[in-house]
């Protein structure tokens, strides 16, 4: 049984290897086709087999989730984490990887270890998302006085608010000119400005640019100097940002404490699997040993979530 499964794994690895020699390092053709040269014929319809499946796997799964994508992996974390694709797409992706990291778990460990792989790869997909995100977030706020800045110097040069997002673009990196974009090109289709603030601010979670939306709506309700509104805006997010650097220098012992406690038995199992995988094999197949994996992932999830809220400081 187990040879079979060795060979089985060595045709799959081949059969990948040709599929991947076929499809990536085939010829290209020396002459480009009629149709591709054709303006307004955007669509080649002689498409892979393998565009062909990813496509129809992608349409039954939308026709599945629907266009949001469900509660974890919706449009609006992907938005959120600055992946541009859709919420099938995502899915598809998060499930082809389960298939293999399952085949090779099968072929390494087992049943019981292509089970767990294949449901570890979702939890590496929320745990990306969630990082990507959080950088995202950071270098948003991180980017937020600066905006202040010139958007004051534009108004001040007697440019609309619209006019000075619009140059703005050109002047920051993403996330900032990505959203920046997204309040300009939805105004030009006459969505109110401050409603797309919000939901920035929303996705953001920046209560920081909450404020600056709430400056320009009250601006623009009532009138005044928005160029000096936005330099004490500026100010006083610069405070505060000052005020939380501390904080997360306080918290940085603590944090990384946690990282090493979370890290240390997943490292260790990791280890002796490359080491003596006979002896920590006996954990995937004895029942003792399969309570006792049981057991510790609960006590890591239990203490990792204590640790988390332990060292996350609001203010």
């Amino acid at each position: 049984m187990q040879q079979l499964l060795v060979v089985g794994g060595i045709a799959s690895a081949l059969g990948a290897l040709l599929l991947v020699l076929l499809v990536v390092f085939r010829p290209a053709s020396a002459d480009v086709s009629l149709k591709r040269r054709r303006q307004g014929n955007m669509i080649d319809t002689e498409r892979s087999l393998l565009t062909k499946f990813s496509g129809a796997a992608v349409g039954a799964v939308e026709r599945g989730v629907g266009n949001q994508g469900g509660r974890l992996f919706n449009r609006a974390a992907l938005q959120g984490a600055g992946l541009k694709m859709a919420p099938a797409e995502f899915l598809v992706l998060l499930f082809s990887g389960a298939v293999v990291v399952g085949s090779l778990g099968f072929v390494a460990t087992g049943p019981l270890g292509a089970v767990l792989l294949a449901l570890l790869v979702p939890v590496i997909g929320w745990v990306v998302l969630r990082l990507r995100t959080s950088k995202r977030r950071s270098s948003f706020q991180t980017q937020l006085p600066d905006l202040l800045m010139t958007l004051s110097g534009s108004l001040r040069a007697g440019h609309s608010v619209m006019r000075a997002f619009d140059s703005a673009i050109q002047e920051f990196e993403a996330p900032m000119s990505e959203e920046l974009s997204r309040i300009v090109n939805e105004a030009r289709v006459g969505r109110d400005p401050e409603s797309t603030m919000m939901e920035i601010a929303q996705r953001m979670d920046s209560e920081d640019f909450f404020w600056v939306a709430e400056a320009i709506l009250i601006n623009r309700e009532v009138g005044g100097d928005l160029a000096q509104v936005m330099d004490q805006v500026g100010e006083t997010i610069r405070e505060r940002a000052q005020i939380k650097g501390q904080v997360s220098a306080l918290a940085a012992e603590g944090k990384i404490s946690a990282y090493i406690l979370v890290a240390l038995p997943i490292g260790v199992t990791l280890l002796l699997a490359l080491v003596n995988p006979t002896y920590i094999g006996t954990l995937f197949t004895h029942p003792v040993g399969i309570v006792l994996l049981i057991l510790a992932a609960i006590m890591l999830c239990t203490g990792s979530f204590w640790m988390s809220r332990t060292i996350q400081i609001k203010f």
